[in-house]
Order: structure tokens, then C-alpha cells, then sequence
């Protein structure tokens, strides 16, 4: 088989094929073969019908859509991209060179993208189509008139991107940023952003919660389109996404950041307590408020502080509720009038074991008990009561009740079920992905970043500054015909709020190998970073991160 040039991970082109070649095409991964040359223009030509048998015999679709060199109709142009709307990618298009196949991909495809990402895939190529930039520019000013939203065929979108959270806004920033040409789309269905990281801060009075939450409108890229709506499912083969209304949105690249949600339900009667008789949790925009109130109403008595099995996001959010409370019950002298403790599903305090001896520290400071192995089942805020399943290292499991005054939960959590259940997901449900390029390992033109990711780093804001860029570089590689050449090294950092001015900022990477962003020791607790935390991270985030500025995130090759 002669070579053959990727235009997108979706399509490739080829010069003159043979019915032999079909076996290989299929083997190497592609579903569908469109034809491009008529019958009879050379002399050594197969015919189109031996040509179909042996796709068949391959197990490969075949259409014939002849084209006269020079001769393209927009009947023909609108047949072709139909063919790509139609049937399961990736796709291998031919002709006598290859000519002809990517002036009709490049023309079928003009209305969304815009010429110069035509021209500039095409040639990466090896097809010189200037000649085609009068023609594409009209169907490019043609398409720009309809409302993109609405469209249905594939590829309406050179990026559509699931969410509008942090990892989805950075990402849409950092691509924009590096192209401003993209075609980008973002589908979110709420009208409210939220900064969660300051939720705890909220939960400790030291932050004001209206200032977490901004108008989607006021935080979406400059250059993306915003279509509010929610995603029932990923059709990759197609390069389709589905909505819960049954339309479709197409892309010629994909990324999944819809985030992860808290799974109430998985402890019973969590959902109809929370909010009532001292049971909050900060991990809830509605009841962090809740969690500050019952703090400084308790003078004596039991809290429980709670963390599930991982993974969950900012897995240190669980012990700062624990240490910010304390610190203040110590401040106005009641600590030792209140039994605190801390119930771990895990097997240590933090996941970095270079944190845990500055930790223990506060945990003797603040007098917490400490009960790994402790999972919450049930509670009961109407009797102040929670239920608890123990294991001990054999994996014997008992059941123990615990009465409460305050309850702080972090509930379960788990990705969305429209992504648990499709073709994109791994073994626990998540975005299944390469660690260091954040590609799908199986349809190259899918990626995705943050809490979704089913990645090993730490799920925290800190991790998607550092893997917008990874991405945003890497995706472009993808559509330029590129592999990827950016590598994500697995940053996340967790500011543990031990004292309300105080923080011990942990910046670690896989495996958990420290990455110090400043020269001062990782493991004391510090007033700046406290500043950090509570002033200028939120800026960062804002200002920086949201924007496409991207500051001391430079991505590894």
C-alpha cells in the first residue's frame, strides 16, 4: 500500500489503492474506504467493484463518489461530508494522489472551519490547496451566518469541549490563546461558575461565599461559543457527541471535562441530614456557610470529621475542615471542652508521605483522634447519630455508631455516569488516558483533563493549570497531523490549611515526588502561603488561568 497522509485523526488520504491494500487498511485501524476516482482513468486502474469486494472481504465500508479533477459540485462536497457524517471513523479517502479526496474533505468541511486551519492541514499534508481560498473563504462567510449551535453533521466544531468548570474553561483559554482561529464550543448546562477550592475558607468564615460564584458569561473564553446544554452521551466512532434531547454535536477534536460528582446516595440518609442537626460539608456550595455556623455555635461536645475512599477532589479538603475548626475552637478556649475525630477510609493521613510528620504534628496539637480504615455508611441527624463500617489490616469489616454534635462529611464520589458508561471510559469509569500526553489511548483526537481524568495525580485546580497548556499543545499536534509532544508530569498542589494563617502548601508529582514551586522547605506551615491561599490564588484563577495566561505552567516535552 502506497503511503497515506492523516489530515485528522478522523481522515486520511491516499493516492491510487489496490484490493490487496484493503486487508492492511483494515488492520490498521481504519472502518471506511471513499472512492474518489472513476473507473477508467488509467490503464492499470482496478475497478471500483473489485475495489468494494475486497472491503467486504476486509470488513470495510465502501462508498463511490467519482470526481472529475477540477470538476467539484456542491452536490458532490455536501455527499462527501455526509459520508463522514455517516459512517464510522477513521476514514480513508483516495484518488489518483490524493489531491482530489482532500480538496473535497477540505471543502465539505469550509462552512466550520476557517481557511487558514484548512489550508494549514492540508498542507501539513502535502497538498498545496491556495488555489481552493476563494471558494473556501464564501463557505466559510456561509456557515458563519447560520447559528453553529444547531448544526448536525459531524464535524460542526475543530474543539467541542464537555464542561464548563475549571479544567474545560482553561483548557477552551489555552487553545484560544495559542490559535485564535479554532472553532471552539463549550457545553455546559448551569449559568453559575464556581471557584471551589475556597469552599473550605467558607466553611471557616474566611471567605465570602458569593465571591466563589461568577456568570457563566462572565468567566467563558473570549472566542469560544457557550451552547447550554447537557451531554447524554459520546458517539467517538462518528466524532459526535450526544445530548439529552437527542441532538448531536460533531468535532474534529474532543475534550471531556465535566468534572465528578458527589455521590449522596452512596451513605444513607446523607442527602435528607445534610443541613440539619450539625451535619454540613464544605464539598457544597449551599451548605460550606452551614459548616462556619455550627463551628462557632459548639462550645463542648463530639465532631466527627469524615474522608471516603479515594479517589475524591483535594483529597486534603477533608482534614483542613478538621484543622480550621480546631484552630478556631482552640482560639476561643473550648478545644479541650470537644472530643474530635477523624474517620479515614484510607491507611494514612495524607497520600505524601513527607507531609504526614508536619500533620501529626496539628493532630496532636488540636488532640484528634484519628480512625483510619473508617468508612461512613448512614447517618441519622434527627438522633445525632452516624454509622461507621471499620476494617483492620486482615479486611475484617464491624459496624460502630458514633453519636455527634457536628458532623463534617466528604462524600463519595464518582464520574458522571454519561462518561462511566461510554466507549471513552476506563475500568472504574473514568476518562481513560495517557498519563503524560492527557490522549485517549484509543481515539487519538480525544482528550481530557481535571477531576474526570483517570489519571493517579491529586484532583485539585492546581493540576489543571498545569495540564491546560499539556493538552492545549497536544490537541493541536492531533489536528495538525502531529503526534503529541507536550508531557503532563502529574503536578498537583493541595494548600493544607493547618491553622486559619497558616499553610503547608504540598506540590507533588506521580508518585508522589515533591515540586516545590518556591525555594523554602515544602513541609513548614507558612503565613505566606496562607496569603496564597485566601489573596492571590483566586486572582490566579480569574485573572490568569481562565484567561489563557499561563504562569510558570510551561508543559515538559
Amino acid at each position: 500500500m502506497n503511503d497515506y497522509k492523516t489530515l485528522t485523526p478522523a481522515i486520511s488520504v491516499a493516492g491510487q489503492l489496490q484490493p490487496e491494500d484493503m486487508k492492511a487498511l483494515a488492520e490498521a485501524g481504519f472502518h471506511t474506504v471513499i472512492n474518489n476516482r472513476p473507473d477508467g482513468e488509467g490503464e492499470d486502474q482496478p475497478t471500483s467493484e473489485a475495489l468494494a469486494g475486497a472491503a467486504a472481504e476486509a470488513g470495510l465500508r465502501y462508498h463511490y463518489l467519482p470526481i472529475t479533477p477540477g470538476e467539484i459540485s456542491d452536490d458532490q462536497i455536501q455527499r462527501f461530508g455526509q459520508l463522514l457524517a455517516d459512517n464510522r471513523a477513521p476514514v480513508m479517502a483516495f484518488c489518483r494522489t490524493g489531491n482530489r479526496s482532500s480538496t473535497l474533505w477540505a471543502l465539505s468541511q469550509s462552512s466550520q472551519l476557517d481557511p487558514q486551519t484548512v489550508l494549514a492541514t492540508t498542507s501539513t499534508a502535502g497538498y498545496d490547496l491556495e488555489k481552493q481560498r476563494p471558494r473556501l473563504e464564501q463557505r466559510w462567510q456561509q456557515g458563519q451566518s447560520t447559528d453553529a449551535s444547531r448544526r448536525s453533521p459531524a464535524n460542526d466544531w475543530d474543539v467541542l469541549i464537555i464542561g464548563g468548570g475549571a479544567g474545560g474553561l482553561a483548557a477552551a483559554a489555552s487553545l484560544l490563546k495559542r490559535r485564535p482561529s479554532l472553532n471552539v464550543a463549550v457545553v455546559e448546562p448551569r449559568d453559575t461558575h464556581y471557584y471551589q477550592p475556597a469552599w473550605t475558607l467558607v466553611g471557616a468564615g474566611a471567605f465570602r461565599r458569593r465571591d466563589t460564584a461568577r456568570p457563566m458569561t462572565q468567566v467563558m473564553p473570549r472566542g469560544s461559543k457557550w451552547i447550554r446544554a447537557r451531554v447524554a452521551g459520546f458517539d467517538p466512532e462518528r466524532n459526535q457527541v450526544i445530548l439529552d434531547d437527542g441532538d448531536r454535536l460533531g468535532y474534529r477534536a474532543l475534550i471531556v471535562a465535566p468534572g465528578l460528582e458527589l455521590n449522596l446516595d452512596a451513605v444513607e440518609g446523607l442527602r435528607d441530614s445534610l443541613g440539619h442537626n450539625g451535619v454540613t460539608s464544605n464539598y457544597l456550595f449551599e451548605h460550606a456557610p452551614y459548616t462556619w455556623e455550627c463551628v462557632q455555635n459548639l462550645k463542648h461536645g463530639r465532631a466527627l470529621f469524615t474522608q471516603p475512599p479515594m479517589p475524591i477532589k483535594c483529597a486534603g479538603a477533608p482534614q483542613k475542615a478538621l484543622y480550621l475548626s480546631c484552630h478556631h475552637w482552640e482560639q476561643r478556649g473550648v478545644l479541650k471542652n470537644i472530643d474530635v475525630h477523624f474517620h479515614n477510609a484510607g491507611e494514612a493521613l495524607f497520600g505524601v508521605a513527607d507531609f504526614v510528620p508536619p500533620l501529626m504534628e496539628y493532630i496532636r496539637r488540636y488532640n484528634a483522634t484519628l480512625n483510619f480504615r473508617s468508612t461512613l455508611q448512614a447517618v441519622d441527624a434527627g438522633h445525632r447519630k452516624a454509622w461507621f463500617v471499620d476494617r483492620d489490616q486482615d479486611g475484617n469489616a464491624r459496624e460502630r455508631e458514633e453519636s455527634f454534635d457536628l458532623l463534617h462529611v466528604t462524600p463519595p464520589q464518582k464520574a458522571p455516569a454519561f462518561v462511566a458508561d461510554s466507549p471513552l471510559a476506563n475500568s472504574a469509569g473514568w476518562v481513560d488516558l495517557d498519563p503524560a500526553s492527557l490522549q485517549h489511548p484509543r481515539f487519538a483526537n480525544v482528550f481530557a483533563l481535571g477531576d474526570v481524568a483517570g489519571t493517579s495525580n491529586a484532583k485539585t485546580a492546581a493540576a489543571i493549570r498545569k495540564q491546560a497548556p499539556v493538552l492545549a499543545e497536544n490537541l493541536l499536534s492531533v489536528l495538525d497531523g502531529r503526534p503529541p509532544s507536550a508531557a503532563y508530569d502529574g503536578y498537583g498542589a493541595c494548600p493544607l490549611t493547618v491553622e486559619k494563617g497558616k499553610v503547608i502548601l504540598a506540590e507533588f508529582g506521580y508518585q508522589g515526588v515533591l515540586q516545590p514551586t518556591f525555594p523554602l522547605a515544602p513541609t513548614q506551615a507558612r503565613s505566606l502561603y496562607w496569603w496564597l491561599k485566601a489573596k492571590a490564588m483566586p486572582r490566579i484563577y480569574f485573572d490568569l488561568m481562565l484567561k489563557g495566561h499561563e504562569w510558570l505552567t510551561g508543559p515538559a516535552k
